[in-house]
């Protein structure tokens, strides 16, 4: 049984890994841990998350002694802050333990990156080089081998799913950039209450236009650029990404279809909605990524849909796990 460790507990993300990593049967909870300073320290974690309550009353635990806590567990799930997961990950990984961060902190290689986009100057080029990006469909053998998996974002997943087999496919007019316009439900600011995510003040409208932090790690990741425009809807989990592209002259609907197929047909966790575009409802609180597409003429509109929390989070990063140690990639999951 592999002891794994949870820190940043507290949030959505932590309590959907903390009943996953219950439910696997090669995994043991050997720890909850949130910061120091946190208010929810001291706390169970079904007092945090009701839906925990009898399923796992194990108290979310101050983070103080980090060397300690990383040589007493196998894995670390990092559900932490971008610059939090920048200074643990190191130690953890020191004590070779198999680091998955959830944040944004080693997901894009080059260090400028992160001084123009997360507002901190990145201290671990070596890790940085040696992460593994941890977008599970198409990084396999990357996460089989790599000590550091650096779990997608939630949007960059929705995107990367539905436009990476007509790019490895060649099918794209090389020329127009393609045209993303996401929706994620409000869990996606987190479980800190602000004005901002607050849901009586949340109104369909977009943000960080031309200057969202995902652009470039969606463009980075899939060797093009891209015009991202996210939006915050009145709802609590789920995106939904509407992707517009121009396919390169000739390109049919079939060879569009068998694109997809190609893809994603030994892939678990995505569904190709043949006859009906996805929608939220039904990906919410499942791993699945659903991706439906129209063709005419020489556009293509490709509509993919995941539970951000999820597939967007914890359980691609638990699918990264499963790949890593080679189970059965939902295992936990359905």
């Amino acid at each position: 049984m592999l002891k794994t460790t949870i820190i940043g507990a507290s949030g959505y993300t932590g309590a959907e890994l903390a009943l996953m990593v219950l439910k696997h049967p090669e995994l043991t909870l050997s720890g909850l841990y949130v910061s120091a300073n946190s208010v929810d320290a001291g706390k169970s974690i079904g007092q945090l998350h009701g839906k925990l309550a009898g399923v796992i009353d194990e108290p979310v635990q101050p983070l103080v002694d980090v060397e300690k806590v990383a040589s007493e567990c196998d894995v670390v799930f990092l559900a932490t802050a971008h610059e939090v997961s920048h200074d643990l990950a190191p130690t953890f990984l020191a004590k070779n333990c198999q680091v998955f961060d959830l944040s944004g902190a080693y997901r894009v290689q080059g260090e400028a990156f992160y001084t123009q986009y997360y507002g901190f100057e990145h201290q671990y080029a070596d890790w940085l080089n040696k992460a593994t990006y941890g977008l599970a469909e198409w990084n396999q053998q990357g996460i089989k081998q790599s000590q550091l998996i650096a779990v997608a974002g939630c949007y960059p997943t929705a995107s990367q799913l539905a436009i990476k087999p007509l790019i490895e496919g060649n099918l794209l007019d090389t020329q127009q950039w393609p045209v993303i316009n996401a929706t994620s439900g409000v869990s996606g600011a987190g479980r800190k209450a602000t004005m901002t995510n607050s849901f009586c003040e949340v109104s369909l409208q977009p943000y960080g236009v031309f200057t969202h932090r995902h652009q470039p790690e969606i463009a980075a990741h899939l060797g093009r650029e891209v015009i991202f425009t996210p939006h915050l809807g009145n709802f609590k989990r789920g995106i939904l990404a509407t992707i517009t592209m121009k396919l390169a002259s000739g390109v049919t609907e079939q060879q569009v279809a068998e694109a997809f197929n190609q893809a994603y047909q030994d892939k678990p966790a995505v569904r190709l909605r043949a006859e009906t575009l996805p929608r939220i409802q039904d990906v919410e609180f499942t791993p699945f990524c659903d991706i439906g597409w129209k063709v005419q003429g020489e556009h293509i509109i490709v509509v993919s849909a995941i539970d951000n929390l999820l597939k967007g989070a914890s359980s691609q990063a638990m699918q990264c796990l499963n790949i890593h140690y080679g189970f059965d990639e939902l295992t936990a999951l359905v």
